[in-house]
């Protein structure tokens, strides 16, 4: 019988190096729902998404909902402190990391100024 568990690590590893972003649109907002890592590759597609959407933005809010953030490298960090400073986007956060890097968009920009 083979043992299903390097299967199922490796599975679970893979899933620790994406990023999946989803895009909500309604009249009033778009909201991004990020889950995963803001790092590497990923900030690339994140990027392409915003500069997609960014047209079709308008007068709507833009939300950017951090809580399935486990990790953002200095330059996912980078983009998500241009998009907070073009947008003043609503940051959506509720674990203590999430929360650490909402306040770490807002204070670079708010230090910038």
């Amino acid at each position: 019988m083979v043992s299903r568990l390097p299967l199922l690590k490796a599975w679970l590893e893979a899933g620790r190096h994406t990023l999946k972003i989803t895009v909500h649109e309604s009249d009033k907002a778009i909201e991004f729902t990020l889950e995963g890592r803001v790092t590497g590759p990923w900030v690339a597609e994140l990027d392409r998404v915003w500069v997609e959407t960014a047209p079709q933005l308008g007068e709507r809010a833009l939300s950017i909902d951090l809580r399935n953030v486990i990790y953002a490298d200095a330059s996912g960090k980078q983009l998500l402190r241009e998009i907070y400073a073009q947008t003043h986007a609503r940051l959506i956060a509720s674990s203590p990391w999430a929360q650490y890097l909402a306040e770490e968009i807002m204070q670079s920009n708010t230090t910038a100024c």
